[in-house]
């Protein structure tokens, strides 16, 4: 593993270099329309790796893949475990790689972060899930379009720049995160308590997520989530009054959802730009329920025992708004159930907090995105659309831990594909968005008349 250093590298001196020649008739999007096969192989290389979360599989296979070719383009290179993250384990380390090329005069640093894990895989698929099939313009695979699409198109961008300008100011990164499927405490969270994300070092960053070629994502919602158990009392299932159903009780929790909370949320609305429309409400899923007996294997064929249940689990998900405080969702939670402890009799309950995150939210004018915007209207003909997503992705460890607001998600493919049967990236897509990464390349570091 490499040693984890926040500083950049210094640039090579120029007489250790070999300069790319830069033809009179070749373009960068020349460049990257010629390395159409090029980034359908390394789409294809990288589906082809089953980065698995949970619970963290093949994350060093991957990464080791992403160091390989970037060092060949020049790129100083890291391989950094995140030790005692979530799910970090020998078995399963979290593994991540930051590459950073260095350009000849001092200016900005331009990110693109991608992760590199991906959903299980889920039944419903008619091609191989890790295959990589190219059919027409489409490549299939689970992270074709979430985001290993996007991740592929950002090294190709990045690559074609460096080959069409031998000469640029500031610095490129590239890194390829783990977790993200699962928080990002093992990836970008960790990065970014370790300085990765320091304003001193980073000035701009770009995240390909699949939120369509011709949109900018400028934040997500926030979330919270959390189990909630009712206790009650184990019996004999043919004389329950003797014990008390925790299960019954969860039904009243579940109730009180319906009576109360779901149409509350219904009536909230936010002014971010969330997409789809439905997400621009408040909203709560039931995550997982369990109650009673421990569902047995296939294998057992045997009947239940007669058992009252003593325990019954759920884990939220509950979405909120910038409009909405973190306090004021748990709050409304912990009501409902306070409510239903003094009027049920013998109700009890446990509520833990497993996760929070807070809204976060780009300004129309930040420089990335006056960049991004200006680059998709010269490549896609028209301007694009401003967005928010539903839900939360590795902005929120930029913004919050970072405290790095320059950030945004552009890249390509279809947010509605991820973690669905079939997956999906369309390689034009891919080579517009990458094209886009490319404009916003030469906006951001090129010297301008």
């Amino acid at each position: 593993m490499a040693h984890i250093s926040k500083a950049g590298v210094s640039p090579a001196p120029l007489a250790n270099r070999t300069p790319i020649p830069n033809s009179a008739t070749m373009t960068l999007t020349d460049r990257i329309a010629d390395k159409r096969q090029d980034l359908v192989a390394l789409t294809q290389d990288l589906i082809r790796i089953p980065t698995l979360n949970p619970p963290g599989e093949d994350y060093r296979t991957i990464c080791d893949l992403i160091k390989k070719r970037l060092k060949s383009s020049g790129f100083e290179t890291q391989l950094i475990r995140a030790y005692g993250t979530p799910g970090d384990s020998e078995r399963y380390p979290r593994w991540n790689v930051i590459a950073r090329r260095e350009g000849t005069d001092q200016g900005d640093c331009v990110h693109f972060n991608s992760h590199h894990d991906v959903v299980e895989v889920g039944a419903g698929w008619t091609r191989d899930p890790f295959g990589a099939d190219v059919e027409e313009d489409r490549i299939y695979g689970r992270g074709a379009c979430d985001m290993k699409g996007g991740l592929a198109a950002s090294i190709i961008a990045t690559e074609a720049f460096i080959e069409e300008y031998a000469h640029f100011a500031g610095s490129i990164e590239l890194s390829a995160t783990a977790d993200e499927e699962s928080g990002g405490y093992g990836g970008v969270a960790y990065l970014a308590e370790h300085g990765f994300c320091d304003l001193d070092r980073v000035q701009h960053v770009i995240i390909p997520e699949p939120l369509n070629k011709d949109r900018i994502c400028l934040g997500h919602r926030g979330g919270w989530w959390a189990e909630i158990e009712t206790k009650g009392e184990i019996a004999h299932g043919s004389m329950p009054f003797l014990g008390d159903c925790a299960v019954r009780h969860m039904g009243a929790v579940l109730s009180a959802f319906e009576d109360k909370l779901f149409p509350a949320m219904a009536t909230r609305h936010t002014d971010m730009p969330v997409v789809p429309d439905g997400a621009r409400q408040s909203t709560m899923n039931i995550n997982s329920i369990h109650g009673g007996q421990p569902e047995q294997g296939k294998d057992y064929t045997g009947l239940p025992a007669h058992c009252v249940p003593d325990s019954c689990r759920i884990v939220i998900d509950r979405r909120f708004l910038i409009e909405e405080s973190l306090d004021g969702v748990r709050a409304e939670i912990i009501e409902l159930l306070e409510h239903l402890k003094a009027n049920r009799p013998d109700f009890d309950y446990e509520l833990t907090e497993i996760n929070s995150v807070t809204p976060s939210m780009t300004d129309r004018d930040a420089p990335v995105v006056q960049t991004v915007a200006q680059a998709t209207e010269d490549v896609i003909g028209k301007p694009p659309s401003y967005v928010a997503s539903p839900g939360s992705y590795d902005q929120k460890h930029i913004d919050r831990i970072g405290k790095l607001k320059n950030c945004i998600a552009y890249g390509p493919g279809v947010l509605e594909l991820a973690h669905k049967p079939d997956e999906r990236i369309g390689i034009t897509d891919m080579l517009d968005s990458a094209n886009v990464m490319g404009k916003s390349l030469e906006t951001l570091l090129l010297p301008r008349d």
